[in-house]
């Protein structure tokens, strides 16, 4: 059996939460909490880890808009605002807090099962993109140290590039470290 998506509902509605609900439990989509308030609503997503939360834009204390900013922000989960006000202003603000979709309300079931599905599969490839990004990054940074130990290398010890570069490797291997962790111990020694 697949996992179901974690869901964290937030509207000071109960009956608008218990409808949303009703809908997504028919769905196979696992509520694992109900919040009426966005204090309330910021505590249960950092402490339960939802794939997804769904906020009624206007709630108490913080409200869904600040919501979605700090759990995009802090890369928490995707958030789908609703709201019964409708207009550019407000799509305009969902854009601005990174939303991850819009339902209008009354919510129907076709477009909530539609936009959760759209919401956690882009939210899935941005992760993807992100993490790939991350990687990439270190890959380079990785590249530069280890040319700069070359240099190192090649400028107290007369060797040719290949020769630098081999050197790296081989205390890599021997030593069981990284050829970073041994390029920057170069760099470490060179400089003290």
């Amino acid at each position: 059996m697949a996992l179901q998506e974690r869901v964290i509902l937030v509207d000071p509605d109960a009956r608008g939460r218990t409808n949303i609900k009703g809908m997504l439990s028919q769905a196979e989509y696992l509520v694992i909490g109900e919040a009426e308030d966005g204090i309330t609503a910021l505590k249960m997503i950092r402490d339960r880890q939802p794939d997804l939360v769904l906020a009624e834009a206007s709630l108490p204390g913080v409200n869904g808009l600040d919501l979605a900013r700090i759990v995009h922000d802090d890369r928490l989960a995707p958030v789908i605002l609703m709201s019964g006000v409708f207009g550019r202003e407000m799509m305009a603000r969902v854009r601005e807090v990174r939303a991850a979709g819009f339902l209008p309300k009354p919510v129907d079931e076709v477009s909530l099962l539609t936009v959760v599905e759209v919401a956690l599969a882009h939210y899935a490839e941005v992760m993807d993109l992100e993490r790939k990004v991350m990687k990439l990054k270190e890959e380079l940074d990785t590249r530069k140290v280890v040319e700069r130990a070359k240099g190192i290398l090649m400028s107290q010890l007369g060797l040719t590039e290949a020769e630098a570069f081999r050197r790296i490797q081989k205390q890599s291997m021997n030593r069981r470290l990284s050829m970073r962790a041994v390029a920057e111990a170069i760099i470490l020694a060179h400089n003290v």
